[in-house]
């Protein structure tokens, strides 16, 4: 009686397979852009894993990575969307991909300010969002934002 339902389950399953209900679990890719600074430290510009894309926290730094760009939060807010825009574009994406985003703030009293440039860029169906304040963001920025898309 053991053997032949250990037998019908290794049946299901192996049906379940080739028929396609089961899927293999997504394989990891890391995509990069010279439109964007390169990483800075051991991690990825973006990791896709099947059709959902992980875009790294992004910060206003010059092309080159070297220093901080931008003096203003609307001036910085602007340069880390386009910045996220231009690796959304490397792979055929858009911020209309975009289904998440976090926003991490130093001082969350200019949250209005950043949300009137981060409208400019989400205008229909915006993502979902969060948005905290934090002690401290690298290099001192006055914000950083990480994003997840799909395709």
């Amino acid at each position: 009686m053991m053997l032949s339902r250990l037998t019908l389950a290794a049946c299901a399953l192996a049906t379940a397979v080739l028929a396609g209900c089961v899927t293999p679990p997504a394989s990891k890719t890391i995509h990069t852009t010279n439109k964007v600074y390169p990483a800075i430290g051991p991690y990825s510009q973006m990791v896709q894993s099947g059709n959902t894309y992980y875009l790294s926290g992004v910060i206003p730094l010059n092309a080159a990575g070297n220093a901080v760009q931008g003096t203003t939060i609307e001036e910085q807010t602007r340069l880390v969307l386009d910045y996220i825009g231009e690796v959304l574009k490397a792979q055929g994406l858009s911020y209309s991909n975009v289904v998440m985003s976090n926003v991490y703030l130093k001082d969350l009293n200019e949250f209005a300010k950043m949300n009137a440039i981060y409208g400019e860029y989400f205008k229909t169906a915006p993502p979902a969002r969060a948005t905290v304040e934090v002690a401290r963001l690298p290099r001192d920025v006055k914000i950083e934002i990480a994003v997840i898309a799909t395709r």
